[in-house]
């Protein structure tokens, strides 16, 4: 970076008010400045950029699209420059932390266990965020995904937590007694697949299974697709670590299974300092459930 073809910093926050404001009175209050200080900037900034970033219409002020487009790109730089600072100094202490997890992960681990870490941290607030979707951390935003894959997400950090295979099960009372050899096996059954993946048609795809339909797709949320499993109400792409007493009672039954080399949940964070109340958190976590083989 060519620090020396930047603007002085004094007018890119001027302009970043403004554009914030709407005013030069009110981009002054914000900045502790007079109004014609904030003008003065401006100029300055428009002169050395040879570009016109502002129009008056009347006694208002409207920015031309390189002025708005200049505008969000201080916004965004300085909001993350603000959120890094807050990090680093402890500044943002009291702000929740941030979690976010597949539903599935949240009712089956997650929650049973909270009440242990209230218990040894009641002074820190969380906002836990079980979705599907993707949401990576971010400064002054979401501190920590436990996340299900290989551990192979570019720029975060990822240390494996919880290891475990990825299964294609069914009840006992759905599947019975027959024997199940070939993925075609299961066109014949219902299927539950999580709202947000395309597991289930992903896997039968992977597996030749391309020209035919199953009977029925239901997508439901992740906690209530281990109940349907449970319940019988169809054949189910899941990690196996949340089905494993039922398992072991019989009353489901894993048909395939993948070789479980790397599949597991992932603690992903960004890289660099940690927040001391996700310090706390992980230092729970680990505590927890240490990563395993099966």
């Amino acid at each position: 970076m060519s620090f020396r073809n930047l603007p002085p910093l004094a007018q890119l926050r001027a302009f970043a008010a403004l554009a914030e404001t709407g005013g030069m009175s009110s981009a002054g209050e914000l900045l502790n400045v007079s109004h014609a200080a904030i003008s003065q900037q401006v100029r300055a900034l428009e002169e050395r950029l040879g570009v016109k970033l502002m129009e008056r219409e009347g006694r208002s002020i409207v920015l031309t699209p390189d002025g708005r487009r200049l505008g969000k790109t201080l916004r965004d730089a300085f909001e993350s420059v603000t959120r890094e600072i807050e990090d680093m100094t402890g500044a943002d202490a009291d702000r929740p932390l941030q979690i976010t997890c597949t539903p599935s992960f949240a009712a089956r681990w997650l929650m049973p266990r909270m009440g242990s870490f209230r218990e040894a941290h009641p002074d820190i607030n969380l906002m836990i965020n079980p979705t599907a979707d993707r949401v990576d951390p971010a400064p002054g935003g979401l501190d920590l995904a436990i996340r299900f894959g290989l551990g192979d997400w570019k720029g975060l950090d990822s240390e494996v937590f919880l290891k475990t295979r990825f299964v294609i099960a069914a009840a006992r009372s759905l599947i019975g007694d027959r024997e199940i050899t070939s993925p075609r096996d299961l066109l014949e059954y219902p299927w539950l697949q999580e709202i947000g993946t395309n597991e289930a048609k992903e896997w039968l795809t992977s597996r030749g299974v391309t020209e035919a339909r199953v009977r029925r797709m239901t997508d439901l949320p992740g906690n209530l697709l281990q109940d349907a499993l449970r319940a019988g109400e169809g054949v189910a792409a899941t990690a196996r670590a949340f089905i494993e007493p039922e398992i072991a009672a019989g009353d489901i039954v894993v048909l395939f299974q993948d070789d479980g080399r790397g599949m597991g949940y992932h603690l992903v964070t960004r890289p660099g300092p940690k927040r001391p109340v996700l310090k706390s958190f992980l230092r729970w976590l680990r505590r927890q459930e240490p990563a395993r083989p099966e």
